[in-house]
């Protein structure tokens, strides 16, 4: 195990109906707020009216910035930043999921920044003052709500990058699992593939001694797996949300991956995808991991991928070759029997014209090549998203 830094000092209020203590929490930081969100739900949901009533009596003055796309774009950052600075904005509150929580991080540092917005987030680790920030979450998915991390897209340059930043963490986060009753199937789904992912890009990781760190992550992984289509056949089961929502935060909030060393593989790929074809985020990664894990799988990776199939799967196959290609069949066929589109063109992308371009920018932004579980080159990435193509059996 790598030495480490766990520092997250994030006020989670879990549970039900906890927003009358939002004014305590507000009130730290000052009266002017951002309330940023995104395309309309939490209208649907009577949450909009219910937080302008409790603002309004905590006398509170709002200004609003809506319609935040699932991928967020940096126009929606300039925008934000530019109302910080009109209005002197002394916190911003965040509705929605994770691409209204990363857009919302990414306002709170550019409102300082001397440059663009966009600079800020090619320089991928921003040191920088941030204002403060509090979320409500309303999507189990990114695990946003507890970290310092955020994603960023611009279409002009298609490029989607993530940035971290040391005062980009969220002040406090409202986690209510009421709030995700009327999330669509699909967007349970992508959610709950995100959060899956999340935890496999930490876990397949040849850092030795982290028995700690696997075993938290497979629990949280067997969680998704047991929770998902009871939530999908139940919206209002509150256990099963709850507990969705709970791996979600624990997922990326460091306790998982502190300790290791190494790049995650998929969402380098993903990202490509998205920021050509502005596909939906956790499908993508749904999409790509099984067959990035049999792309990798060699005597080297053997005995994660191996450890994986039998303590989350519960494969017990003698032979750990065959056990491991059954672990990632498990995979690939819980994401289709719980409905999730698994190839490319199931999604639109029905060309590979792109794939070398995307495949190169994947390589050219992240440390793939050099630090990942198994590395890979331009070559390598191509191969996956053409595997992505058709439908996939590993064994």
């Amino acid at each position: 195990m790598e030495n480490f830094n766990f520092y997250v000092p994030t006020d989670v209020r879990f549970g039900k109906d906890r927003l009358g203590e939002l004014p305590e929490v507000l009130n730290e930081f000052g009266k002017r707020v951002l309330l940023v969100y995104g395309g309309g739900s939490i209208k649907r949901i009577g949450l909009y009216d219910k937080l302008m009533t409790i603002l309004k009596d905590n006398g509170n003055e709002v200004f609003e910035l809506s319609g935040i796309d699932p991928n967020p774009r940096i126009e929606s950052v300039r925008e934000g930043v530019a109302l910080c600075r009109e209005h002197q904005v002394d916190v911003v509150l965040a509705v929605g999921g994770g691409s209204v929580i990363d857009c919302s991080k990414v306002i709170c540092g550019a409102t300082f920044y001397e440059k663009d917005a966009w600079d800020l987030v090619l320089s991928r680790n921003y040191a920088g003052p941030a204002l403060p920030l509090v979320t409500i979450l309303t999507l189990s998915a990114t695990g946003t709500e507890m970290n310092r991390n955020a994603v960023i897209s611009n279409l002009k340059t298609r490029q989607k990058l993530g940035i971290y930043g040391k005062n980009l963490l969220p002040k406090a986060s409202f986690l209510d699992p009421q709030n995700t009753y009327t999330v669509s199937q699909y967007q349970t789904l992508a959610g709950s593939a995100d959060i899956l992912s999340h935890l496999m890009e930490q876990y397949f990781d040849l850092t030795p001694g982290t028995e700690v760190q696997d075993s938290i992550a497979e629990a949280l992984m067997k969680t998704v797996i047991q929770c998902l289509p009871v939530a999908l056949k139940e919206p209002d089961n509150y256990d099963a949300r709850a507990n969705l929502m709970w791996a979600s935060t624990l997922a990326l909030n460091g306790l998982p991956g502190t300790g290791r060393k190494g790049a995650w593989s998929c969402h380098p790929m993903e990202h490509e995808l998205s920021a050509f074809y502005d596909i939906t985020h956790g499908i993508g990664l749904a999409i790509l991991t099984p067959r990035w894990l049999d792309h990798v799988l060699n005597e080297k990776t053997l005995p994660k991928i191996e450890r994986f199939a039998r303590n989350v799967w519960g494969i017990t196959e003698k032979d750990a070759m065959t056990a491991a290609k059954m672990g990632i069949q498990a995979l690939y066929d819980f994401f289709v029997l719980n409905g999730v589109p698994m190839t490319l063109p199931a999604v639109g992308i029905n060309s590979e014209g792109e794939f070398e371009a995307m495949a190169r920018q994947a390589v050219d932004h992240s440390t793939i090549a050099t630090a990942a579980f198994s590395p890979l080159n331009v070559e390598d990435v191509v191969a996956i998203y053409q595997a992505c193509m058709k439908d996939s059996h590993f064994i």
